[in-house]
């Protein structure tokens, strides 16, 4: 019986922890303890030059930290009162890890002392079939549950210009025109109520 309050206890806390992450990294500032972890920081390098990071939960797509990532570079240009950016170098790191647990709930050990139930079913076209914990089979034994978590932060070092972008550099943006294209696929923190 122990057991059982431990597993629902732990799950609960579980459940609580999932609902605090349960949203994809807004464009908002890296500050430890908001609701979403993760967001946008940079260094000032040279009078010129910056250091630009995004980083994203679980929740948020590779696309999703390099588009922020461009963006934040972008609006960061404008308010240093420059006009265009160019990218000198730029890196994704993917951090994942992979979790492998076994089903709690049809564990073949999970709640049975030393019993252990046996099923037959029909299954069409392979007759009649058993499950057995103690022989594995096909009907949930030794489920486990296999689950890949995935975070993506994307850095770039930035060199900001005044004036005209130059047209044959492909690591040149504009940064006014980036605000104004990517401005309408940028999602916000929610406001606090």
């Amino acid at each position: 019986m122990a057991k059982r309050v431990l597993a629902v206890l732990a799950a609960l806390v579980l459940a609580g922890g999932l609902a605090a992450c349960e949203t994809a990294t807004p464009y908002q500032p890296n500050i430890p303890g908001q609701a979403a972890s993760g967001g946008y920081s940079e260094v000032r390098v040279e009078p010129d030059r910056w250091r630009v990071t995004f980083t994203g939960n679980s929740l948020t797509s590779r696309e999703t930290v390099e588009a922020y990532l461009l963006f934040r570079s972008a609006e960061l240009t404008v308010q240093q009162g420059y006009d265009w950016f160019n990218i000198v170098d730029r890196h994704t790191e993917r951090d994942a890890h992979t979790y492998v647990q076994p089903d709690m709930m049809y564990h073949p050990w999970y709640g049975y002392g030393y019993w252990r139930p046996y099923w037959r079913y029909y299954g069409y076209g392979y007759g009649w079939r058993t499950w057995d914990p103690w022989w594995g089979g096909p009907f949930w034994a030794d489920s486990v549950d296999i689950q890949t978590v995935q975070k993506f932060q994307a850095t770039a070092e930035i060199q900001m210009h005044h004036g005209q972008k130059p047209a044959d550099d492909p690591a040149a943006f504009d940064a006014h025109a980036v605000i104004q294209n990517l401005q309408p696929h940028i999602q916000y923190p929610a406001p606090k109520k």
